[in-house]
């Protein structure tokens, strides 16, 4: 059995639902091997991401773990049979592993939830104000270039731009809109970009602004990815050296709470757009 040398998330989310639907129908890992004619060691590998299962394997094992979700069947098998590495895979080794596993996370959604208090969701964000988010903190990046993380931050847009986009919504405090992370014409194109991506279909733009009353969500900043078979939702939360990924039913509809808590604070789009508008012309 050939063992994976890199993991990625998406892997090891794979193998995490395959070794939760084993345990949900108390089967152990020597029957569940042995069904489908292989060892304990396999599955295990299997179980961790870090060996191919297959999709005809996969479906073998979600008939003998009594799956009946025929769309979460399929969607199992699609994930066992992926093998192309998308655009993401070109920068491995030149940026973190957690950005790829993002920017993979973002390519396979259906639709997106991004909450931000201090900064633009990174799926909206110019050149410049990439720029000048990275070129302040480059001294913490050294094993990285900067033109590179730009690069790739400007590309990971390109998911909303292709056919058939995932649904994006973003919900934005009033705090990332006035922060100015470059000079004044880098935040002015910056709020040009929100309003113009505001009037795409498919994106929605909504801000909290500073009058919300009773909003205490400082620490909200996330990323909801919905798939369309509920059991790969995945949220992605930012901390201070890297980004975290939680899948756990519990963890989701924290996330979930979470989410529709801010999106009670936040103004409608249109209301959005004006509020945008009022902020540019103060710069």
């Amino acid at each position: 059995m050939a063992r994976r040398s890199i993991v990625t998330a998406r892997q090891e989310r794979l193998g995490a639902e395959l070794r939760k639907l084993r345990e949900r129908a108390g089967v152990s890992a020597r029957d569940a091997a042995t069904a489908v004619g292989r060892d304990q060691a396999w599955l295990s590998h299997i179980e961790a991401g870090n060996a191919a299962v297959g999709a005809e394997r996969t479906r073998l094992l979600a008939a003998r773990y009594g799956v009946e979700d025929a769309a979460l069947v399929d969607a199992l098998a699609e994930r066992a049979a992926e093998r192309s590495r998308g655009w993401w895979e070109r920068y491995r080794g030149r940026m973190k592993s957690q950005a790829l596993d993002l920017a993979e996370l973002e390519w396979h959604a259906s639709a997106l939830r991004s909450v931000q208090i201090v900064n633009v969701p990174g799926l909206l964000q110019t050149e410049g104000y990439v720029r000048s988010l990275f070129a302040y903190v480059a001294d913490e990046f050294e094993a990285y270039d900067v033109d590179t993380v730009v690069a790739f931050r400007l590309q990971r847009r390109e998911v909303l731009e292709r056919e058939n986009p995932p649904v994006f919504t973003a919900i934005v405090h009033e705090a990332a809109l006035r922060m100015r992370v470059g000079d004044r014409k880098v935040a002015r194109d910056q709020l040009d970009l929100l309003l113009v991506a505001s009037d795409r279909p498919g994106i929605t733009i909504r801000a909290v602004p500073f009058e919300a009353e009773c909003f205490a969500g400082m620490g909200y900043s996330m990323v909801y990815a919905v798939d369309r078979v509920s059991a790969f939702d995945t949220v992605q939360v930012d901390y201070l050296h890297g980004s975290a990924f939680f899948h756990a039913e519990d963890q989701l509809a924290r996330y979930g709470r979470r989410w529709e808590k801010v999106k009670g604070a936040a103004l409608g789009p249109t209301e959005t757009r004006d509020f945008i508008h009022r902020i540019a012309r103060e710069l």
